[in-house]
C-alpha cells in the first residue's frame, strides 16, 4: 500500500499514519489513544489464529513511519537459560 491507498481508504479526514506502539499480551500498552490505524492493525493481527497467538505469548513494537515502512520488533525478554538457574542451585547448595 502507498500514500494514496491509506488516504482514500481514510475517506478524506485527517488521519495519524505514524504510529509507535507496543503489543503485550494482545493489547496495546504504550499509549492511552492509539491511531485507529494502530488499532485497526491490531485487531486484524488478532483475526488470524497464528497471529493472535504470537502476540498473546510475546511482546512487540510495531512502527509505521512516514515512508509508510511497517517495523516489527519482538521485544521479549530473554528467559534465563536453564543451565544456568541450575548451576546457581547447585553451587547455593555447597
Amino acid at each position: 500500500m502507498n500514500r494514496t491507498d491509506f488516504e482514500r481508504a481514510a475517506g478524506g479526514r485527517k488521519v495519524k499514519f505514524t504510529f509507535n506502539i507496543t503489543v503485550h499480551r494482545g493489547r496495546i500498552q504504550n499509549i492511552t489513544t492509539p491511531p485507529p490505524l494502530a488499532k485497526e492493525l491490531v485487531v486484524t493481527l488478532q483475526e488470524d489464529d497464528m497471529t493472535k497467538q504470537l502476540i498473546r505469548k510475546q511482546e512487540y513494537e510495531f512502527s509505521l513511519n512516514s515512508g509508510f515502512q511497517l517495523t516489527i520488533k519482538n521485544t521479549t525478554p530473554p528467559e534465563p537459560e536453564p543451565e544456568a538457574t541450575a548451576a546457581t542451585e547447585d553451587n547455593g547448595a555447597e
